[in-house]
């Protein structure tokens, strides 16, 4: 059950302490990855090293609008700091234009800068209908990456929910679905891992395990 749980701290005035604290928290619970904000991987990978859990960070965060060519430079400052994972945001506003080729071509770069790591693209499904979930799963999927990810838990915006993720998972199949946002409860985690979530985001799930 921890194997699949990212715990994830990205507090703008999260300090140094806090990031130690999430990082003992990881390793005591086993958890797989730590989500940390860039600036904070190098201390991270440290703090984790011999742990086996993984150092994962946000790209684009929380708004996904930079330029393409931020994020990847971001995204590669990130790996050469010891970044495992990323966790991508998608480009919504060019999406909801209808561009999506130029965000099915920002995300394959993005996926080749990453040199093989796993990388997670947001799609911010609550500023989405049903019908652009579906396409912005099937966008996600071409571009090579490992996971969808449902949300950047942005204050505002609604929880991750069961229907979302069996509504992903169903729109393709073949890529792993990563739930996050509002995630505060080992009964929400339940939910979600039962609809079909591989992955679960939240900075509250090491206060579920005694």
């Amino acid at each position: 059950m921890a194997l699949q749980i990212d715990l994830t701290l990205l507090k703008a005035d999260a300090t140094e302490a806090d990031v130690k604290k999430t990082c003992s928290a990881a390793r005591a619970k086993d958890f797989i990855a730590v989500c940390v904000n860039p600036s904070r991987v190098a201390l991270a990978k440290i703090s984790l090293a011999g742990s086996g859990v993984l150092v994962c960070t946000v790209i684009g965060f929380p708004l996904g609008a930079a330029p393409a060519k931020a994020k990847v430079a971001e995204l590669e400052c990130a790996l050469a700091d010891g970044a495992d994972e990323f966790d991508v945001v998608m480009n919504v506003g060019l999406f909801k234009d209808g561009k999506d080729n130029e965000v099915l071509a920002e995300l394959k770069e993005l996926v080749s800068a990453a040199k093989g790591r796993t990388v997670k693209v947001i799609i911010e499904a609550g500023l989405l209908s049903n019908e652009e979930i579906v396409r912005a799963t099937r966008l996600v999927e071409g571009s090579g990456a490992a996971f969808v990810k449902s949300s950047t838990g942005y204050p505002g915006l609604p929880p991750a929910t069961p229907e979302l993720v069996r509504l992903m998972k169903s729109a393709a199949p073949k890529i792993k679905v990563k739930a996050s946002g509002g995630v505060g409860t080992k009964a929400q985690y339940n939910a979600l891992i039962a609809a079909g979530a591989d992955r679960v985001g939240t900075s509250a799930a090491a206060g579920w395990f005694t």
